[in-house]
Parts: structure tokens; C-alpha cells; sequence
């Protein structure tokens, strides 16, 4: 799996699971562009990522943010091979306290900003490119309070399986890689006081005793992205440590 002389796009890339995934990407050899929102924390993940790697600011949710971010690969760099579709976020919110603006942000950014960011990364990425989708085990399990988080996930599951047809024979792949919860700082503060409970009640779930760690989801989307896994397409692989198999 090797990602000598290639370029990869990273979004949500400047911290938790994005930064890890830049992370194992940059190891292997790419050069590799992150984003984020925050321009700050971008430049404190470019600290740690080495002179591979480049940030630019955006958000995946607003249409010119992206069309600037595209424009900016194309005149810089020229060309994409693996996009990783990471940007996202999550919320709990149990059935009844469901509001219109938390509805609108999960699916503004979890599968608007995946949709517009794949079609604005395609021109950009020629055969034997590869697309990873960053989803969740939440597709098929969301668990209390997850109800919305889980059918935006759901739906990007629906969004690859009509997308590697939309754009057959062109030699992209496209990809989802759904983890189960792997221990970021993002899930402990989306759990809030409740994260070392909730943790261990993930743990007793997996097959393996445990959740993930942050680096383990950075090798699985490396093999997806790469040559290693050529005839694979259209798949939901899940890095759950079993959970959603049992």
C-alpha cells in the first residue's frame, strides 16, 4: 500500500479521525491536503503532518468554500487520486427533542457536504483513482438518541450505491468505511459526562473487547484507497471490531 508521488485530499482533516487518517496517508508517501473549518487548528495539525502535507480552510457545507478549494487543487497541484470524504459531525438527540436547525447541520454536513464534495473532487480524478467515504456503524445501528446522525450515515450508503453505476467504467472507485466508535476526543465530548459509561458499554459490545483506535481507521481507509483492494467497489466495510456482525 504504497502512496508514493500521490496526492490525497483529505476532508475534516485536522483533527480525530481525519488527522489520522492524513496521518497514516503521509507515512506512506503522499502528498496530502487536509481542511477545516478552522484555520487554526489546521495549522496545528500541519505541525505534527511534516512538509508533505498542505491545509486550506474549508467547509464542506458551503458551496463556494468547495468551488474555491477545487479551483485551488486544480491550479496548484492539478490532479486528486484519493479523496477521503471525512467531514462530519454528530449529535444526540432523542425523538422529541429533535430540532429543525440540529437536523439541518447533520445533513448539511454529513451528506451535502459529502455529495458536493465528491462531485467538485470527479473532474479532478482519473483512472485508477479512489474515493473513501467516511460513514458509521450507525448506519445499521444508531442506538438512542442517534436517529438522525444514523440516517444521514444511512444515506450515504444509498448515495455509493448509485454512484459507482452514475460513474461506471471511468475507473474511480468509490468506497464506504464505517467505523464503530474509536476513541476521539470528538466522541468523548459528544458523550459528554456520560463518555466513560457509554465507552465501556461499546467495549463489552465488540468482539474484541474493546472500541477502536484512531490509527487503526487510518490503515483501514489506506487499503481501501489503494491498489491492494483494485477490485473492490461499492462495498460498506465495517471496522467495528466485530460489533455489527454479532
Amino acid at each position: 500500500m504504497s502512496f508514493k508521488d500521490k496526492v490525497v485530499l483529505v476532508t475534516g482533516g485536522s483533527s480525530g479521525l481525519g488527522l489520522a487518517i492524513a496521518r497514516e496517508f503521509v507515512e506512506q508517501g503522499a502528498q496530502v491536503v487536509i481542511t477545516g473549518r478552522r484555520q487554526e487548528q489546521l495549522d496545528e495539525a500541519l505541525a505534527g503532518l511534516g512538509d508533505e502535507a498542505v491545509a486550506i480552510a474549508a467547509d464542506v457545507s458551503n458551496a463556494s468554500d468547495l468551488a474555491a478549494l477545487f479551483s485551488r487543487i486544480e491550479s496548484d497541484i492539478g490532479r486528486i487520486d484519493v479523496l477521503i470524504a471525512n467531514a462530519g459531525t454528530g449529535e444526540i438527540g432523542p425523538l422529541g427533542t429533535i430540532t429543525e436547525a440540529s437536523f439541518d447541520r447533520l445533513f448539511n454536513i454529513n451528506v451535502k457536504g459529502v455529495t458536493f464534495t465528491v462531485q467538485g473532487a470527479l473532474p479532478l480524478m482519473a483512472k485508477g483513482s479512489s474515493i473513501v467515504i467516511i460513514g458509521s456503524t450507525a448506519s445499521i445501528n444508531p442506538g438512542p438518541g442517534l436517529s438522525v446522525y444514523g440516517a444521514t450515515k444511512a444515506a450515504l450508503r444509498a448515495l455509493v450505491r448509485s454512484w459507482v453505476l452514475d460513474i461506471k467504467g471511468s475507473g474511480v472507485r468509490i468506497n464506504l468505511l464505517s467505523p464503530g466508535p474509536v476513541d476521539t476526543q470528538s466522541l468523548r465530548s459528544m458523550l459528554a459526562e456520560d463518555a466513560e459509561r457509554v465507552i465501556q458499554a461499546f467495549s463489552e459490545k465488540s468482539t474484541l473487547g474493546r472500541i477502536g483506535e484512531a490509527r487503526e481507521i487510518g490503515r483501514a481507509v489506506a487499503f481501501l484507497a489503494s491498489d491492494a483492494s483494485s477490485y473492490i467497489n461499492g462495498v460498506e466495510l465495517f471496522a467495528d471490531g466485530g460489533a455489527s456482525q454479532v
